[in-house]
């Protein structure tokens, strides 16, 4: 079972501080990646919604809290995560190949 991450973003956030954090939040994830730490993928909707701005599909729960602990994004208060379990159902390979 995978988990879903949901980000919202709090209501007084300015777009110029978003892209201020932003490769601080990039650079967080490409090593969380790396280091193998149950990222499956990630990113921002492209539809504008007050309730969920980007997601990102962890691996565990375990995962989910660890990239959130660290996250730019939350650590500076732009974010507010919420993870949800995902019961996926994966009709090509899934993330473990098979």
């Amino acid at each position: 079972m995978e988990h879903v991450v949901l980000y919202r973003l709090r209501d007084d956030v300015e777009r110029a501080r978003l892209a201020e954090v932003f490769p601080r939040h990039q650079a967080h994830y490409r090593a969380f990646h790396a280091a193998g730490g149950g990222l499956i993928v990630l990113g921002p909707f492209l539809t504008p919604d007050a309730d969920v701005g980007s997601m990102g599909v962890f691996s565990s729960r375990e995962d989910a809290e660890r990239f959130i602990a660290d996250d730019p994004f939350v650590t500076e208060g732009l974010a507010v995560p919420r993870i949800l379990e995902w019961n996926a159902v994966w009709l090509g390979a899934g993330p473990d190949g098979s």
